[in-house]
């Protein structure tokens, strides 16, 4: 039978387990969120990927025809007759206007009546000469009577001379007010119609050839440099369309020209390529952006996800010897899908934080986890986060 007495004692020895107990497992705790309050987090960190990549560059363009002119009147008149229409297609030498030409007409009869009149004084002059000359011989008549026939008969071939010029230049003037389309191209609009009284140098219409284009655009002195250093020099040449509607232009154009010097206003060099428009839609004036493509030998490449922005910079978190993280600035070449080219700020040997940075600060201690290169390098061809 158990006392009273021995009943206590073994109450207060249960008693005195259970707060034994519950002692050791409040000290385990303890220890334990000690233990992982002092252990380093896991984060997986990288090194920049140094590689040649592809990069594209849009540049604003001016669509010109390969051949434009303004027709344009060289004579002074009414215009009798259009003979095409706006947008009509037109060949070389195909008549467009004919301007009032009764002036210039009478002009070319006046220069013709003149130059009959000066070759038959000339020929007057000639039997003149001859009888003169016949007489010389014989001394019947001086020397000195001689030679003012001669000289009269060279002025008057210097007149027939001078007529004839008047001659060609009234029908000049006459064929001016016929006018006539330079080359093969499209009529645009007509400014002046029948009736108009025009002034010399009056634009009547253009006329463009638009069989090919001109791409007209600027690149910076630094896109300039990485242009004329890229190593596939064909493959730069090639460029790309996009049409005012955002469209891509089906047809493949070509660089062909390079100015020779830089803009001072604005430090841009200007380009121009060729692209061919067998469908017409590209028209004079017109606008878009060339698509040029260039490639940057040994680019270093970090992650977008692995760097952060405080007050417009961009900084990332390098991993120190002791695995302590550095806040480090970078400067940025160039931004691609997921990635971004680092111009300055980090080395091919740095180690930085590949993800989690909004979650440290600098000189936090880590446990870096190095992803493989391969990893990352499949990262890069596929575009997608790890």
């Amino acid at each position: 039978m158990i006392t009273p007495c021995l009943r206590r004692t073994v109450q207060t020895v249960m008693l005195l387990c259970i707060i034994i107990g519950i002692v050791i497992v409040i000290a385990l705790a303890a220890c334990s969120r000690q233990e992982q309050y002092l252990s380093p987090e896991r984060y997986y960190v990288i090194k920049p990927i140094v590689k040649t990549v592809p990069i594209e560059n849009e540049y604003v363009a001016e669509i010109v025809s390969i051949q434009y002119v303004e027709v344009r009147s060289r004579v002074k008149g009414y215009i009798e007759k259009v003979h095409v229409d706006e947008g009509q297609f037109v060949r070389e030498g195909q008549l467009l206007f004919t301007v009032s030409n009764r002036v210039y007409q009478q002009e070319l009869h006046k220069a013709e009546a003149a130059l009959k009149n000066a070759i038959a004084e000339f020929k007057s002059v000639e039997v003149e000469l001859a009888n003169v000359r016949s007489l010389a011989e014989k001394n019947i008549v001086s020397k000195a009577e001689l030679k003012m026939i001669e000289a009269k008969a060279e002025a008057l071939k210097a007149k027939i001379d001078e007529e004839e010029a008047n001659r060609e230049q009234a029908a000049i003037r006459l064929s001016y007010s016929k006018i006539t389309a330079p080359y093969t191209g499209v009529i645009n609009r007509i400014l002046h119609k029948v009736g108009s009284l025009i002034e010399e140098g009056t634009m009547l219409t253009s006329i463009s050839d638009n069989r090919e284009v001109f791409a007209y655009f600027h690149l910076s002195e630094s896109d300039y440099l990485n242009y004329i250093q890229s190593n596939d020099t064909d493959a730069v040449q090639r460029v790309n369309l996009i049409l005012a509607n955002n469209t891509p232009y089906r047809y493949e154009g070509r660089i062909e020209i390079i100015e020779s010097e830089f803009d001072r206003s604005t430090g841009n060099i200007a380009f121009r390529a060729r692209f061919p428009n067998p469908e017409r839609i590209l028209k004079h004036g017109a606008n878009g952006k060339v698509i040029v493509r260039e490639h940057i030998n040994n680019a270093m490449l970090i992650p977008q996800k692995s760097t952060f922005e405080v007050q417009d910079q961009l900084f990332v978190f390098v991993v120190k010897p002791d695995s302590t993280l550095e806040q480090r600035n970078i400067r940025i070449l160039f931004r691609l899908p997921h990635y971004f080219v680092v111009q300055s700020g980090l080395n091919v040997d740095d180690i930085i934080l590949y993800e989690g940075v909004q979650n440290v600060k600098s000189g936090d201690k880590v446990s870096p986890y190095l992803l493989p290169p391969d990893s990352v390098a499949v990262l890069l061809s596929s575009n997608q986060p790890y």
